[in-house]
């Protein structure tokens, strides 16, 4: 099989758990796009780095944002490995890492990178703008000026 052929298919895997699974919650597309060794090099907050952990994860943004759905604005494929970016929409319908439903529309960007080996997905590493959402949620509010000019100043001097 050409490098082509196996960074096609892989962005087509890629794809198809952004659009399939996260976009419409059909978790029986999950089980068949995760390989049951699937490791997450970068797990969210009180889930595991495997496959229940993921599917965990979904569920739990699924239930506060029931509408959720994202825009992908591009992928890159290296052989098995696709990186995407891309903006995450919905509607805050259910509680948030301690936030109340706010029945507000939010948005934020994500990168991942996703490798794909025998039509299964084996590994993720990713980075999303959770700071963007929880501004707009009201979960994290920008400090008053001059509050925090002592932390700042530690961190210039390090």
């Amino acid at each position: 099989m050409s490098q082509q052929t196996v960074s096609d298919e892989a962005k087509a895997v890629a794809r198809r758990n952004t659009e399939e699974v996260q976009g419409k919650g059909r978790f029986d597309v999950f089980d068949e796009l995760f390989a049951d060794d699937f490791t997450d090099h970068t797990p969210q907050p009180n889930t595991t780095p495997d496959k229940a952990g993921v599917r965990k994860l979904y569920t739990y943004i699924r239930a506060a944002f029931p509408d959720f759905h994202a825009e992908i604005h591009w992928q890159l494929a290296d052989g098995d490995r696709v990186t995407t970016y891309k903006t995450y929409h919905g509607t805050h319908e259910g509680p948030f890492l301690g936030v109340a439903p706010t029945h507000r529309k939010i948005h934020f960007e994500t990168v991942d990178v996703m490798r794909v080996q025998q039509g299964k997905i084996t590994d993720h590493w990713g980075v999303g703008n959770l700071l963007s959402l929880m501004q707009q949620i009201g979960g994290w509010n920008q400090p008053t000026e001059g509050a925090d000019d002592s932390t700042v100043s530690s961190l210039h001097a390090s």
